[in-house]
């Protein structure tokens, strides 16, 4: 899971296997009146003149915007802190609320001056007597208008409450989770789901037409309705069903003793710091640490932090986390540092399919174990003695289990669609919050086949809804079937893909991604739109589906 500044004003944020936040409006404070152009309003080719340069209404709003942008960052700064460093003492947690909200405040107060406003009527006015290239100009003016509209609906106060509460019922969840107790949580997480509601309803405006999810949605996967989002979950889970049960009625399962024994939590650490560095994360602009539930924050493409989590009976699951905010993280670092909106990340399913594509189809592959299972031997000792072929078998071993970060492959769709299911319930008023743990737990017998032993392996597992963050699960499967589709034609484009893995070498493959996603920032309207040109169709859950089918039915000869 991931958090960002603008993720973060959406849910101040989220997590691991299988992102925080959501966000938007680079605008902000008081400025001065609109001035007249200063320069010629034309671009010849010998002044080369920018949109910039001839308009000062725009330079002021850019200024605004980016003041606004390194006041979310400091946001980012504060969330991190308390999730990784802050102490989880009740008065500790108050007193970062009360911060979080003044500041929450302040951005609010910035993001809707009515001088953004004339700001931006006198630069579209500008752009339209301009005779230079002006597409990244019209997109930022668009995006900050988009936003500005979004923001100018939301009343201060609800905004810093908003902010207070976040704070307030990251601190409830973590105590509710530890104690196992959901009633613990129970009435804060009605507050995080009214309050989300809230939101969501002011945002929409007199458009009351719009559902309260899918505007929720839309935070988070801008262009994506509940209706697309439907289709394209019930031709996965329409696929995933009867291959998992095949998969598990199979004889020839692979062994998963590679994965079982004691391995050192520094060792964990070491090894998981060398892979995700050896794919491409820049340390030096980031850092890794540990945390309740792993995350990836960025307070700018310069400092992209990630977290994980290790236990000492099991290496898979703390280098899987590492891998997959690692694939985050790289999304972050290599966004152009402009400050605006428009080299933000495209959406949250976007920046999912960055992740999953490292965690799974280069960090689940047998190349990959060809690489890596050295490194292991080197991080464990002699006592590990298997083979790159047995830690591929076992660590995409199928077994249905309770928690989503470390479900497998098969098992792992089904998770995200119970939770997309029940927090769209509870939002259209068909669940009650204090119903969640026994539907949950229905849920997961009739879909997963497990039984739910405690609220901490089930309903409180995820940090998501603590942060306000309704509308964020789907992004993640709308991540897998992206993964997949990116995958699918990276491996065209690079025909030497599985070799290059083999051999440690990721830059090709990093670059590919930069190439075809990174770089475009929010340039394109929406995913379906990215995908449509970068790949030439737009998001097609086949792949997804071909992909789990051809590797599991051979892995499992079924």
């Amino acid at each position: 899971m991931r958090i960002t500044a603008r993720a973060f004003s959406a849910l101040a944020f989220l997590a691991g296997t299988g992102r925080y936040p959501s966000a938007s409006a680079f605008v902000c404070g008081a400025s001065r009146p609109a001035a007249a152009f200063t320069r010629k309003m034309t671009a010849t080719a010998t002044d080369a003149a920018t949109f910039e340069d001839v308009s000062s209404s725009y330079r002021d709003l850019l200024s605004k915007l980016k003041a606004v942008t390194q006041l979310k960052r400091v946001s980012s700064v504060l969330s991190y802190d308390q999730q990784v460093f802050m102490p989880h003492a009740d008065e500790a947690s108050a007193a970062r609320g009360a911060q979080m909200a003044a500041l929450a405040g302040v951005i609010h107060e910035k993001a809707t001056d009515k001088v953004i406003r004339t700001l931006l009527d006198n630069a579209d006015a500008d752009l339209a007597k301009f005779e230079g290239s002006t597409t990244d100009e019209k997109r930022i003016l668009q995006l900050t208008r988009e936003a500005y509209e979004k923001n100018e609906q939301i009343p201060a106060e609800l905004e810093a409450r908003k902010a207070e509460l976040g704070a307030r019922a990251h601190s409830t969840w973590v105590k509710a989770r530890s104690a196992d107790d959901f009633t613990m949580f129970q009435d804060t997480l009605k507050e995080c789901f009214d309050t989300a509601k809230e939101v969501a309803d002011a945002q929409r405006g007199e458009d009351k037409d719009v559902p309260l999810y899918t505007q929720m949605l839309d935070d988070y996967e801008k262009g994506m309705p509940a209706e697309r989002i439907d289709q394209i979950f019930g031709e996965i889970e329409d696929a995933v069903v009867p291959l998992l049960n095949k998969v598990l009625e199979s004889k020839d399962k692979p062994s998963t003793n590679a994965l079982k024994g004691t391995f050192p939590i520094d060792a964990q650490e070491d090894l998981s710091k060398k892979i995700v560095t050896a794919l491409g994360f820049d340390e030096s602009h980031g850092r890794i640490d540990v945390s309740v539930h792993p995350f990836t924050m960025s307070m700018s493409p310069s400092d992209v932090r990630i977290t994980s989590r290790f236990r000492e009976d099991e290496w898979y699951q703390g280098l899987a986390g590492s891998v997959h905010e690692g694939g985050h993280a790289m999304y972050e670092q290599n966004l152009a540092n402009s400050g605006l909106d428009i080299d933000n990340y495209l959406s949250m399913g976007c920046h999912e399919s960055q992740s999953l594509f490292w965690e799974r189809h280069v960090g689940l592959s047998l190349p990959f174990w060809k690489w890596a299972t050295p490194l292991l031997k080197e991080a464990f000792g002699d006592d590990f003695n298997y083979t790159p072929e047995e830690v591929y078998g076992a660590v995409n071993g199928v077994v249905p289990g309770l928690i989503r970060v470390e479900a497998d492959e098969l098992c792992y769709p089904l998770h995200v669609i119970l939770r997309y299911r029940l927090e769209r319930e509870v939002v259209e008023g068909t669940l009650e919050v204090s119903e969640i743990p026994n539907k949950w737990n229905q849920m997961m017998k009739d879909m997963i086949g497990v039984d739910v032993p405690d609220d901490a392996q089930g309903c409180l597992q995820d940090v998501h809804w603590s942060a306000l963050a309704i509308g964020y699960f789907p992004t993640y499967l709308l991540g897998s079937a992206t993964a997949a589709q990116l995958a699918h034609y990276c491996k065209q484009d690079i025909p030497d893909f599985e070799d290059k893995i083999e051999a440690g070498e990721f830059k090709a493959i990093k670059a590919w991604l930069t190439d075809k996603v990174h770089r475009h920032g929010r340039r394109y309207s929406s995913l379906d739109a990215l995908l449509e040109d970068q790949l030439g169709e737009p998001l097609n859950p086949k792949y997804f589906v071909d992909y789990l089918t051809t590797k599991y039915t051979d892995l499992y000869q079924c």
